[in-house]
């Protein structure tokens, strides 16, 4: 555990999957709070902003996945092996929901002879010491070094198992959203809390999106069932009391037709709050 200044360092802004040239990444944030330094969710090329960040792989005191969507795991196993093959000494736990551990096994046996060679030739102690997967439901979570972690189930068809979290410690509480739809209950969930991120969609960019990603036919009614609209979001921080709104998970987030404006103006429906609209490697204080 490291003394920092409580913040939220958001690695990837991106919702979902795809990847082009110049755009954000997808979903990872970081939680510095009351000495700990806490990963939420491991999209693709989290490993890389994280030591971009100045954030060295193995001081990760702990990892949250919020849902087993390709954008917020498939970086989940090749951070933890690099950060062993950097310098990870000490056991880490990684709490995520029903499933987490068969991908954990399947990993670890996809990179079987490369493991096998590092424990045997450099004498490294091996993952399956170093690694804890802990699933969970809704509820109380876990508590370490002065952070207490609260689960809550969100609405993110068609996937069951997609949880909201909320961190807090003595002095604050922040809360993260995970992929949802406009969730009532989530308002109580975050209720005072210091900071909530949130996931977020603009309306007038779906038909854009949609249009550009031919191979998901299935996409656009997906994004209307699964996610929320950047007015709603507003809704649920005005709802909650928060003392700050930062959006995430942004869809679209690469799209030059729309700025932060965009963004300000959708959630100023409701929410007349600070809100700042998540980039790569952002850094939010919270002191």
């Amino acid at each position: 555990m490291q003394l920092m200044n409580d913040a939220i360092i958001l690695l990837g802004t991106k919702g979902g999957p795809s990847l082009r040239k110049g755009s954000p990444s997808p979903s990872s944030s970081v939680l510095q709070l009351n000495g700990n330094t806490i990963l939420i969710d491991c999209g693709i090329g989290a490993a890389r902003a994280l030591v971009e960040a100045d954030i060295p792989l193995s001081s990760l005191d702990a990892i949250f996945i919020t849902h087993l969507h390709s954008d917020h795991l498939l970086g989940l196993g090749p951070l933890i092996y690099t950060a062993w093959t950097t310098d990870l000494v000490d056991p880490i736990t990684v709490y995520g929901p029903p499933g987490l551990q068969d991908y954990w096994t399947h990993f670890l046996a996809a990179m079987s002879f490369d493991h096998r060679l590092r424990t045997t030739d450099d004498k490294r102690k091996s993952l399956y010491q170093l690694v804890n997967i802990k699933e969970f439901s809704e509820g109380d979570v876990a508590a370490f070094s002065g952070v207490n972690v609260a689960a809550l189930r969100v609405d993110h068809p068609p996937v069951t198992d997609c949880f909201a979290l909320r961190f807090t410690s003595s002095m604050r509480s922040v809360v993260f959203s995970a992929d949802t739809c406009y969730f009532p209950p989530l308002a109580d969930f975050a209720q005072g809390a210091d900071a909530l991120v949130h996931e977020a969609m603009l309306g007038k960019g779906i038909d854009a999106l949609v249009a550009r990603l031919k191979s998901a036919p299935g996409l656009r009614a997906h994004l209307l069932a699964s996610h929320t609209m950047a007015e709603d979001v507003g809704r649920i921080a005005a709802q909650a009391g928060v003392g700050q709104l930062i959006l995430n998970h942004l869809v679209p987030a690469d799209d030059p037709a729309f700025t932060d404006a965009d963004w300000k103006e959708a959630v100023a429906q409701h929410w007349a709050g600070p809100v700042t609209v998540g980039k790569d490697g952002m850094r939010i204080s919270l002191t």
